[in-house]
């Protein structure tokens, strides 16, 4: 239908199609000017010395995993409650996934959790890395969760997925960025158009380390360098006159094809110069939705705000007792379909998936489990109108029949 609001979209505007048109226009495709103008962009919105994109943030992930080393016989913690991704990456490069519980009331992990994860690994030793999920785009404990891990001698892997944008206030009263990786060794973005901003696909990831920055580089790119500096075969990189090879060029590890396009950053440096912008909006609309879903208690009830914060919100998640409201979440979801209105859950916790359940076996994470069965995201995105959270969460009353749920006495959360 034509007035369907779907949970997420982007928003594309003229000057973007003529930022995508004028690189389509140029001499570069790929590998061009506008990755490096993105990347130095990028790295100056989050307060991070150096940015390396690619070609999404599942690849910004495997990137990561691989630069600090993870392989066969290690260990990296993981909270359930996130995308595959977050734990493919680790498998990916031949480490193990050791799974950590959630905050039922708001999906991220807590430093209680990392800690309980620790205690459940089977060789504490091998844990060798932790990667917290910034989810809905608020920011997990990263204080009290980075000291840990670094008390532990674990490398730090910030999923930020869902937090281009974020800003928080640390322990010390510094208002920071999310992804400045003052604390952390990398910290990985999504530009996937239900996203902050958009690139069609595309990731990054963001450190202070010179030298994680240039493996990263590398491993994007068939583990290959031109970097004469680094050359390891002189009598084949240098000519007589000292001067390197035009052609010449190392492969120093094992790589991938994990190279963003012109095409792509044109789009992202067009979308990062509207990023305050999109995030007010996400802003406006969530404080919208927050003015309007008290009218569903108790059956349905926000996610828990994360003290110290400023999200670029992602997602709007209601936790909703669906046992109470006597109806199935599937039912509610293809009831608002029917209303125009999309809706989407996030996420299956990963230790459910058949092949981490058959790896690992079953496994016990109340936390997780208490948020999966209530969670249900809400449309979000900075194209839809003021009135839209109105029309959202009319129909989820209607729906829920929240109105009956209070005069019988409602639930608990």
């Amino acid at each position: 239908m034509s007035d369907f609001l779907p949970y997420g979209r982007q928003l594309i505007e003229d000057d973007d199609v003529e930022a995508v048109i004028d690189a389509l226009r140029s001499d570069y495709l790929t590998t061009g000017p506008r990755v490096d103008a993105f990347e130095r962009a990028l790295a100056e919105t989050v307060d991070a010395p150096y940015a390396v994109s690619c070609s999404s943030a599942t690849a910004g992930l495997h990137l990561a995993t691989l630069a600090v080393g993870l392989g066969p016989g290690d260990v990296a913690i993981v909270p359930t409650v996130t995308f595959l991704a977050t734990a493919n990456a680790v498998r990916l490069t031949g480490a193990d996934v050791l799974f950590a519980d959630v905050d039922p009331a708001t999906g991220l992990m807590r430093v209680e959790d990392l800690a309980a994860a620790l205690e459940r690994a089977p060789d504490r030793k091998a844990v060798k890395a932790v990667l917290p999920v910034h989810l809905t785009g608020q920011r997990c404990d990263g204080g009290a969760i980075n000291r840990l891990a670094r008390a532990e001698g674990l490398k730090i892997i910030e999923d930020a997925a869902h937090s281009v944008g974020g800003a928080f206030t640390d322990d010390e009263g510094r208002e920071r960025w999310i992804g400045d990786c003052l604390d952390a060794d990398a910290c990985v973005f999504s530009f996937h158009p239900v996203k902050t901003i958009a690139m069609g696909e595309g990731g990054a990831v963001t450190t202070r380390d010179p030298e994680l920055a240039t493996q990263l580089q590398m491993i994007r790119s068939h583990g290959m360098t031109r970097d004469a500096a680094r050359f390891e075969n002189p009598e084949q990189a240098f000519e007589q006159d000292g001067a390197a090879a035009p052609w010449y060029y190392e492969m120093h590890r094992l790589g991938l094809n994990y190279r963003v396009t012109d095409l792509q950053c044109a789009l992202g440096l067009s979308q990062l110069a509207k990023l305050d912008r999109f995030v007010e909006r996400r802003r406006s609309l969530c404080a919208r939705y927050d003015a309007l879903t008290p009218a569903l208690a108790p059956l349905a009830v926000p996610i828990e705000r994360t003290p110290g914060c400023r999200p670029a919100w992602h997602l709007y998640v209601l936790l909703i007792d669906f046992e109470r409201a006597g109806v199935e979440r599937g039912a509610l979801m293809r009831a608002m379909a029917a209303e125009g209105l999309g809706t989407q859950v996030h996420y299956i916790p990963v230790h459910r998936q058949p092949y981490y359940r058959r790896l690992y076996g079953p496994q016990t994470l109340p936390g997780a489990d208490a948020y999966y069965a209530r969670c249900l995201s809400l449309p979000l995105h900075p194209g839809m109108r003021d009135d839209d959270p109105a029309r959202v969460v009319a129909a989820l009353e209607r729906l829920l029949g929240a109105e009956a749920a209070r005069t019988t006495g409602g639930a608990s959360r």
